[in-house]
This record gives C-alpha cells, sequence and structure tokens, in this order.
C-alpha cells in the first residue's frame, strides 16, 4: 500500500471499531455484529500484524528466547558452577579425611543412620510420583530465590549457594569416609547433574542482576533492571521445564533398579543434550540479536555514545 491508503485503512478500522462498539451496545444484531466484528479483527491484523498464536509464542521462547538468555550469561553460571565444586569438593575432603571433624559435625549414631539407611531411602520412601513432584517444587522454589533475591548485590544468591554447596560437601564426606562414595556419586549423578546445572543457571542470573544495580552500563539504572529483569524471567520459566525434567529423573531413575551405570548414563544422556540446546540454539539467537526478553518491545531505546 502507499502511504496514504495506509493512513486510509487505520482510519477506516478506528471508524469500525467504533461502530462495532455502538452496534453492540445499541442495537445487539449478531449478524451484523459478527460481520463488523470479522472486519475488525482483518483489519487488526493488517494494522498491528497478525500474532501467531500461543503455541507459536511458547516455540519461540523454547528455541530462542530461553536459550539465548542462559547462553548469554554463560560466564555467570559457569562460575557459580566452578565455585561450587570447589567448595563443595573442599568441604567432602575436610570432613572424610579428618575424623575429629566428623566426630564434631553429628554424633556417631547419626553418622551411621545417615550412611547405612537414610541418604539411600530418602530417594525411595516415597511413591515416585509424589517424590518427583515435591523435588520439583522445591528446586524451582530454590531457584527462583536464587534468581530473584540476586537484585540485592547478589548477597542472598550468594548465601544460599553456599548452604546447598556445604550440605552436597557434607554428605559426600561422611559417605566417602564410610567407605560409601560409589553409593553417593550412583544416586547424585543421575539427577544432580541437571539439577545442580539448572541452580546454577538461576544463582548465575541472580548475580549479574545484582551487578546491574551496581554497575547498569550506558543505560540508566531502571531501565538497566527492567531489562534485565525480564531476561531472567525469561530464564525463570525455563528451568520450571529444566527442574521437571530433573525431577523426574530424581523421582524414577535415581531410585529404580536399574545398574547404576545404567541409571548415570541416563542422566549424564540428558545433561549433555542440554548443554548442546543451550550451546547450539543460544549462539544461534544471541548471534542473531536476541536478548532473551520477554517482551522484545518494552527494550528502551539506547542514545549513540562515543570512546
Amino acid at each position: 500500500m502507499t502511504g496514504e491508503e495506509l493512513d486510509e485503512l487505520v482510519l477506516l478500522y478506528q471508524r469500525a471499531t467504533t461502530d462495532l462498539s455502538v452496534v453492540r451496545s445499541a442495537t445487539p444484531d449478531p449478524a451484523l455484529i459478527g460481520r463488523l466484528s470479522t472486519l475488525v479483527a482483518d483489519a487488526r491484523a493488517s494494522v498491528t500484524g497478525a500474532n501467531g498464536g500461543a503455541w507459536d509464542s511458547f516455540s519461540h521462547f523454547i528455541a530462542v528466547r530461553f536459550p539465548a538468555e542462559v547462553y548469554r550469561l554463560w560466564r555467570w553460571w559457569v562460575s557459580v558452577a566452578v565455585v561450587f565444586v570447589a567448595v563443595s569438593f573442599a568441604f567432602g575432603w575436610w570432613i572424610a579425611t579428618h575424623r575429629h571433624v566428623q566426630a564434631s559435625l553429628l554424633p556417631p549414631d547419626q553418622v551411621k543412620q545417615l550412611v547405612q539407611s537414610d541418604f539411600k531411602n530418602y530417594y525411595s520412601d516415597h511413591p515416585a510420583h509424589d517424590f518427583a513432584l515435591h523435588v520439583w517444587i522445591n528446586n524451582a522454589w530454590v531457584a527462583a530465590l536464587s534468581l530473584v533475591s540476586g537484585v540485592l548485590l547478589g548477597i542472598p544468591t550468594v548465601l544460599l549457594m553456599y548452604n546447598n554447596a556445604l550440605n552436597v560437601g557434607v554428605s559426600a564426606g561422611y559417605m566417602v569416609a564410610a567407605g560409601h562414595g560409589a553409593e553417593f556419586f550412583g544416586l547424585i549423578l543421575p539427577h544432580g547433574t541437571l539439577e545442580l546445572t539448572a541452580l546454577f543457571i538461576a544463582s548465575g542470573v541472580g548475580l549479574k542482576l545484582g551487578w546491574t544495580v551496581v554497575d547498569p552500563g550506558p543505560r540508566s539504572r531502571a531501565d538497566a533492571l527492567a531489562q534485565e529483569g525480564r531476561s531472567a524471567g525469561a530464564v525463570a520459566l525455563g528451568l520450571v521445564l529444566v527442574l521437571c525434567v530433573s525431577g523426574m529423573l530424581e523421582g524414577f531413575v535415581t531410585p529404580s533398579p536399574l545398574p547404576t551405570s545404567a541409571r548415570i548414563a541416563i542422566g549424564i544422556a540428558v545433561w549433555m543434550a542440554f548443554l548442546t540446546y543451550i550451546v547450539v540454539f543460544g549462539r544461534r539467537a544471541v548471534a542473531a540479536g536476541e536478548l532473551g526478553d520477554v517482551s522484545l518491545h518494552l527494550r528502551a531505546e539506547l542514545a549513540p555514545t562515543s570512546g
């Protein structure tokens, strides 16, 4: 269309919407209302662009927005992962190699119960579907808390991950010291690789949100927080799905009678598939200029700067 034709289309669209409103309130003729509704809907699609529907939005979110944001911030959550593993290993090694530390943390009867029954039975004491739902909700809550609380300069996020690393390290230390190290890793690896990666991502995005408060870059602090907050929202929605998968692994695979090697292989395969998905789809989306915003039209315009 020419410019004049486009102007005429918008004007007629506005008139038609007004007519439709008047007809609905004054003379509710079903045939006329149906005809005007069709005209208005067609005109709206021409003026504002057709909406692809819920499925198109969902598929775009899965294929573009979520992996783009996770890939864009990979340095943050990979750093969290490295520190987490180092802290967990340090605590585990310290406890496993120092008897007096073991005795000072837990009495012998509790240690015996932990290594001989409690740790293993935790994964099988409840029906698989109930347990999977429970861990999904719990992990989603921890991930959301780690992500959202990052706006407080990242301090709550660091404390949450430190406590998680401490718990993993203490459990590993006692299990290894009692000669149950193979059992510990056989129960942790099937679901823990994906589950912990999701928590690393949530914490990394939370820390980025906290750093934005300190250094918003060329944007105003409000605009920077708005954009990073929307991007963090995209990550939170995506992690709900990721943690659902890890919850199913923890509920159905970890306590299953499959050989340990098979259970670990399933968990590692799912984890590698997730990382491949992030790298392939995320790198492509970032290269195309995707920032991961839930609402791209809300992005603030930036004036050119020099230097």
